[in-house]
């Protein structure tokens, strides 16, 4: 049994993923997944959900998930690169009215490069991604300083921005 954490920030729902998460989960009843859902009507069937964390108890689950899924937010990226999780992303669309633009799919184009980090670019790739995130060593770390190639590539991506 994997624990895996999903999370789709604080600012707004994202109701796309929560779906294909949930559909793969019914799917896969012997895996553990707690999704924090935010201010939405959607309410997962196969998940275990909350619409918010305190900051502890989010910090307690993400140290505790074999794996996080998530939108495509640089902190959530960072956060699970930080602690050895491997990670999928599903960036959210402002096509979609998901965001403001698609600052999220340009952050998932420069981070989908990493090892331990998995992207699905539609919710119909959701599924696939989560099998490949399973079989991960989630082997990509930032630690405490990250690498000269990554703060270059992260300040190129800010200046094109």
């Amino acid at each position: 049994m994997k624990k895996l954490l999903v999370t789709v920030g604080a600012q707004m729902p994202f109701d796309r993923l929560i779906r294909a998460v949930d559909a793969w989960a019914a799917e896969h009843p012997e895996h553990r997944v707690l999704a924090q859902v935010g201010e939405t009507d959607h309410r997962p069937a196969h998940t275990r959900w909350t619409k918010f964390l305190m900051p502890d108890d989010f910090d307690r689950e993400f140290d505790g998930a074999d794996a996080i899924i998530g939108h495509a937010g640089i902190g959530t990226l960072f956060a699970a690169m930080q602690r050895g999780k491997p990670i999928l992303v599903l960036p959210r669309e402002s096509a979609r009215r998901e965001t403001r633009n698609d600052h999220q799919i340009a952050t998932a184009r420069a981070f989908e490069a990493y090892s331990g980090v998995i992207v699905a670019w539609t919710e119909d790739e959701v599924a696939a991604g989560l099998d490949r995130l399973l079989a991960t060593d989630g082997s990509t770390t930032l630690g405490d300083v990250a690498s000269g190639p990554l703060v270059e590539r992260i300040a190129r991506f800010v200046d094109e921005a």
